[in-house]
């Protein structure tokens, strides 16, 4: 008998069996990743999100602090075909129900036929198919959440050392902590602000480069750091990963549109529209820039659908990235990303990978 129930938004409910119990919903996503599923389940870009793996045993080498990229899990849930006692038990003592025992390549077909959806999930002895439903009826749209960077945010300002290289202003709206270790490594020093900063918090830190990082959500919600990028931009070197993209492509006059169902995995191929090289990239994304500012080239596309992947203006200095070149474990193609984005202080931008 099954102890799991998967509520969709299309009315299909799908049998399953609970592997960490509890009620959960949010935006039905899938990630083709084989491998990272510590660092995708500690994405905060999944923040608000039911996390499908496509790929299907999930656990396989184990549960390692040292790879997680942020202090908790940060899914509402997570459907897999199989999860491995260590995952299961991770994902009960983090209190983030899971399922597994479902087709998932039947769920990852639906939500690539109709677009990521809303979803309930109930897991537990006492599960049923009205509890999932009751999840789903309760479920808003991603972009109904307002204040989201609110959940993923530091609260105050934090500084991570790096050496003698330029002071990074990170405006932190779901950072990856691989982020902030990419440009310590390079010797920056990383001043990491609230996802509200101000034009005063971000002055008071007297950076040499402003960084808009990932996040989750509408970067339509997302106005302070919008406000931040029309601020500096002329005055500041600026970058931007993923989310941080977006945002500042709004802050510069362009536009942002929700995806059918987003970019998610490690193997979204990119091509550089100037040196015609193709990059393998990890992604996680469900929002898109629609139309660039005039002031940003793109000089990078998705080659499966054609999205703007970079965005450059060597006037202005600023380089921005939607996939994430810090990614663990891989690929690695685009880590010069950050010696690029860090050349800007010096002179302006070379070309990035």
């Amino acid at each position: 008998m099954s102890d799991a129930y998967l509520a969709l938004e299309t009315g299909d409910v799908v049998e399953a069996r609970a592997r960490a119990p509890g009620t959960a919903h949010g935006e039905l996503v899938f990630t083709t990743a084989y491998t990272g599923y510590e660092e995708s389940l500690t994405d905060p870009s999944y923040r608000k999100q039911v996390l499908t793996f496509a790929y299907p045993l999930i656990g396989n080498y184990g549960v390692r602090e040292e790879r997680f990229e942020s202090d908790e899990v940060q899914p509402t849930a997570v459907v897999s075909r199989e999860l491995t006692e260590d995952v299961a038990d991770w994902l009960t003592d983090s209190g983030v129900p899971a399922i597994d025992h479902l087709d998932t390549r039947d769920l990852v077909t639906d939500i690539r036929e109709g677009g990521a959806m809303k979803c309930g999930i109930a897991a537990g002895p006492d599960a049923t198919p009205e509890d999932a439903k009751a999840e789903l009826a309760d479920c808003p749209h991603m972009s109904d959440y307002d204040d989201i960077g609110a959940d993923v945010s530091v609260d105050e300002h934090e500084v991570h050392e790096g050496g003698t290289g330029p002071t990074t202003a990170l405006i932190d709206c779901g950072a990856k902590g691989s982020i902030i270790d990419s440009l310590t490594e390079r010797g920056s020093t990383v001043h990491v602000l609230p996802y509200d900063a101000t034009v005063e918090d971000v002055e008071a830190v007297d950076p040499d480069l402003l960084f808009v990082s990932n996040g989750p959500g509408d970067p339509a919600n997302f106005d302070a750091a919008e406000e931040l990028v029309e601020h500096f931009v002329g005055d500041l070197p600026i970058a931007g990963i993923c989310l941080g993209q977006q945002v500042v492509a709004r802050a510069m006059g362009g536009t942002t549109e929700k995806m059918d169902f987003g970019h998610r995995g490690v193997n979204q191929p990119v091509r550089d529209l100037r040196t015609e090289r193709v990059v393998m990239t990890t992604q996680n994304h469900g929002y898109t820039v629609g139309e660039a500012p005039g002031d940003l080239d793109v000089v990078q596309v998705n080659v499966n659908d054609g999205t703007p992947e970079g965005l450059d203006s060597e006037a202005l200095d600023v380089i921005t990235r939607q996939y994430h070149p810090e990614a663990h474990p891989g690929p690695h193609d685009s880590l010069p990303f950050f010696d690029d984005v860090l050349g800007m202080v010096d002179g302006p931008s070379a070309t990035a990978d």
